[in-house]
C-alpha cells in the first residue's frame, strides 16, 4: 500500500513539472519579438565640431637674402660655409685683387694727366686775357683757350669718375654679409672663377632669422572664401610625426596660380621656431581652422548621404500619400520626394537636408534638418525635430547582418 503511494506521487510531481514547462514554452512563444535591425545607426550627441581648411606648403625663413658679386674674378679667400651664423658687414670672400688695383693705378694716373692739362689749360686762358686786353691777339684766341679750359675741367671729372669706380671695384671683390643670419646655401668654392658679365651669380643665400619661419601653401579657390588673416592653424612635418605644430594666418595673395584650369592661391603663414626643429625646405601638412562649434548638437556626417532602397521610397510615397489632403476627384496630392532639398535653391534651402531616424520598432522616419557647421566626420544641426539619444541611419545593413 505504502509502495503504491509513493508511486503516485512520483507521478504527480512529474506531471507537475511537464505542466510547468508547457506554460513556460507557450508565454515565450507568446512575447513580441523586435524587429531585426535592417540599418546602422548613430545616436545623436553634443560635441565639438571643427570646420578646417587642409593645404600643403613648404618651410622657409621669412628674410631670404641671396647675396651676389657685382665684379668678375677668382676667388682667393673663403670665409664662410654653410650653416656659419654671420653678421652684418662680416667678410664671406674676397676675389683677386690684382686687376682691381691695377685699374686705380690707372685711373690715378689719368686724373693726374687730366689734372696737368687743366693747370696748362687755366694758364693759357688767364694768359689770353691779357693780351686781349692790349689787344695783341683776337678774341677768338681767348674763345678758343676758354674752350680748352672747359674741356679740361670735363677731363679731371671724368678721371674722378673713373678713379671712384675702380675704387669700388677694389671694395666690391670683398663680398661682405649685408645681414645677420646664418647661411643655409654656398654655391661657390675656393679657385672657382665668378662671372658677372651678363647676370649677378648668387654666392650664397642667408636666412635671416630661423626662429622666424614662415609656410607658403597653395589654397584651392573652393575654400578661399572663409579664409581670413589671423586664422589659427596646425601642421605637421614628415621630420616629426607625433607632433603637432602652431601657426597663424599672416596674408592671403591676391595673384591666381592657374595650373591645368585649376586655381590655387598662395596663403602665407607665420610659424615660431624657437628651438629651431623645423628647417627651411620641409614640407608641411596644414590645417586652418576656420570656425569651431564646442557644444553642438550633431550627427554623423554619412547621414546626410544615406538614401532609401526603391521599395522603401515607395512605401514612404504611399504612406505621405495617405496624410495628404485629397483633390475633388478623390486622388490624393502627392509631392514629388526630393532626395536633397539642397538643389531647390541658396540660403536657408540650401542648408536643409533629409535624414532619417529609427523609431521603437528600428523603421526609418524622415526628418528635415537644416545644418551649420560641418567636416567629414560630424554635421551640426540647427533645427529639426532630433534630439540627444536619437538614432539616425548612416547605412543599411546586408540582410543577415547585426547592428
Amino acid at each position: 500500500m505504502k509502495l503504491f503511494t509513493k508511486k503516485r506521487v512520483l507521478v504527480a510531481g512529474a506531471l507537475l513539472i511537464a505542466g510547468a514547462g508547457a506554460v513556460a514554452w507557450a508565454n515565450r512563444n507568446s512575447e513580441p519579438k523586435t524587429p531585426p535591425l535592417k540599418y546602422r545607426a548613430s545616436a545623436v550627441d553634443t560635441g565639438s565640431i571643427t570646420h578646417t581648411v587642409t593645404a600643403t606648403g613648404t618651410i622657409n625663413p621669412v628674410a631670404l637674402v641671396n647675396v651676389g658679386s657685382q665684379v668678375s674674378g677668382t676667388v682667393v679667400e673663403l670665409k664662410a660655409d654653410f650653416n656659419d651664423r654671420v653678421k652684418k658687414g662680416q667678410v664671406l670672400l674676397k676675389l683677386d685683387p690684382t686687376i682691381f688695383n691695377a685699374q686705380v693705378g690707372q685711373a690715378r694716373a689719368s686724373l693726374a694727366s687730366s689734372q696737368a692739362s687743366l693747370r696748362l689749360a687755366q694758364a693759357s686762358f688767364e694768359r689770353n686775357e691779357q693780351l686781349v686786353a692790349q689787344k695783341f691777339v683776337s678774341s677768338l684766341a681767348l674763345d678758343q683757350s676758354r674752350r680748352e679750359l672747359d674741356v679740361a675741367r670735363a677731363n679731371v671729372q671724368l678721371a674722378n669718375a673713373q678713379l671712384a669706380r675702380a675704387l669700388a671695384d677694389v671694395n666690391n671683390s670683398v663680398i661682405r654679409s649685408p645681414i645677420d643670419g646664418v647661411i643655409i646655401k654656398r654655391t661657390i668654392d675656393l679657385g672657382q672663377t665668378v662671372a658677372a658679365s651678363f647676370n649677378t651669380p648668387n654666392l650664397f643665400q642667408i636666412a635671416q632669422d630661423l626662429t622666424k619661419m614662415q609656410i607658403d601653401t597653395s589654397v584651392s579657390e573652393a575654400d578661399v572664401g572663409a579664409l581670413k588673416d589671423g586664422l589659427p592653424a596646425r601642421f605637421v612635418v614628415d621630420a616629426y610625426p607625433s607632433r603637432e605644430f602652431h601657426a597663424t594666418m599672416r596674408q592671403f595673395r591676391l595673384a591666381p596660380n592657374v595650373v591645368q584650369n585649376v586655381v590655387t592661391y598662395n596663403v602665407v603663414l607665420d610659424v615660431a621656431n624657437q628651438d629651431e626643429l623645423l628647417k627651411p625646405g620641409m614640407t608641411a601638412q596644414v590645417r586652418l581652422v576656420v570656425d569651431n562649434r564646442p557644444k553642438a548638437l550633431r550627427i554623423p556626417t554619412a547621414a546626410l548621404r544615406f538614401r532609401l532602397s526603391e521599395e522603401d521610397q515607395e512605401k514612404e510615397r504611399k504612406a505621405l500619400a495617405a496624410k495628404q489632403p485629397k483633390d475633388a476627384a478623390g486622388n490624393a496630392v502627392v509631392p514629388p520626394l526630393e532626395d536633397d532639398l539642397a538643389a531647390q535653391g541658396t540660403g536657408e534651402t540650401a542648408r536643409m537636408f533629409k535624414v532619417y531616424k529609427l523609431d521603437a520598432k528600428n523603421e526609418p522616419k524622415p526628418v528635415d534638418i537644416r545644418i551649420g557647421l560641418s567636416n567629414f566626420r560630424y554635421t551640426e544641426v540647427v533645427s529639426g525635430d532630433l534630439k540627444v539619444g536619437e538614432r539616425v541611419v548612416t547605412r543599411s545593413l546586408a540582410p543577415a547582418q547585426e547592428m
